[in-house]
């Protein structure tokens, strides 16, 4: 098979544990780039911040963010987008609000996000990929903020302070609103988007813009949220720093990303592949 497409996640596989980006995994991606392999980005970050790290590794293609909810290479020309409407969004932030919780409303231009005082930590891990350039503006009643200033954001990202409450809201949710998909990733994140976003349906769709099956398509992961496109494509990889419930899902495991994994998949496919096609055509 020859692999005409690789989309590669971004926290826990292009970027090493301290987010920084290795000069080989650069290397990489412009080598199969510049032989014409087409190169994009699936991750849950959104576009303003993985328009950024695609500029650092001179990518210029159609990008997938809010895990699959906006693809787009412009982002005042998207080429697909779906989202929660401003009437769902604010009655699902009211039924979050009845237990404590980090909501983030993650639009491609901002977030709005309410103010938790008792646990900082949760702050933390929720500031992943907003950096200052992309505007995030707290509130005390979110409930009340969406009132005054409607929002239809394609991903809204929630953490809770246990797994339970998180199982409980999720059983609510899905019970009150059918026009949504609620997913739990690691113990306590949860992310909910317009029904049927995933990353391997945006693949898909995609590769039909662009003439390629599945078959012909490499994806990249290492969470939950990638277990779709991982599942779906030609070759689906798994970092060796995703959990096994991920990993179970690859036709391939490859080094962590703390160890060029990202390399050693384009050294070990993508090479190999184009040697056999330059022999192949002598």
């Amino acid at each position: 098979m020859v692999y005409k497409l690789i989309a590669l996640d971004v926290d826990g596989t292009i970027l090493r544990s301290n987010h920084r980006i290795d000069k080989g995994v650069k290397e990489a991606i412009q080598y199969v780039k510049q032989k014409g392999v087409y190169v994009t980005l699936a991750t849950r970050r959104h576009f303003t911040s993985a328009k950024k790290i695609a500029k650092a590794l001179k990518l210029d293609s159609i990008l997938i963010t809010h895990n699959g909810a906006f693809l787009a290479n412009d982002m005042d020309a998207p080429w697909l987008e779906k989202r929660i409407s401003p009437s769902e969004s604010a009655a699902i932030i009211h039924l979050l609000e009845q237990t404590e919780c980090h909501v983030r409303i993650k639009h491609e231009r901002f977030s709005v996000a309410n103010r938790v005082r008792q646990n900082q930590g949760i702050i933390a891990k929720m500031t992943i990929g907003d950096p200052l350039f992309y505007p995030v503006n707290f509130t005390d009643e979110l409930g009340s903020h969406l009132e005054e200033s409607p929002v239809s954001p394609p991903q809204i990202e929630v953490f809770f302070s246990n797994k339970k409450e998180g199982d409980l809201m999720k059983e609510k949710l899905l019970s009150r609103f059918e026009t949504i998909d609620v997913n739990m990733y690691e113990e306590n994140r949860m992310e909910i988007v317009p029904k049927g976003v995933s990353k391997g349906n945006a693949l898909r769709k995609l590769g039909e813009r662009l003439g390629f099956s599945n078959e012909e398509m490499v994806a990249v992961g290492d969470s939950h949220a990638d277990i779709s496109m991982i599942r779906d494509a030609g070759l689906g990889v798994a970092m060796g720093n995703a959990p096994k419930s991920v990993q179970a899902y690859a036709d391939w495991i490859t080094r962590s990303n703390d160890m060029n994994g990202v390399y050693y998949v384009v050294k070990e496919v993508f090479r190999k592949q184009l040697r056999t096609q330059i022999r192949t055509t002598l």
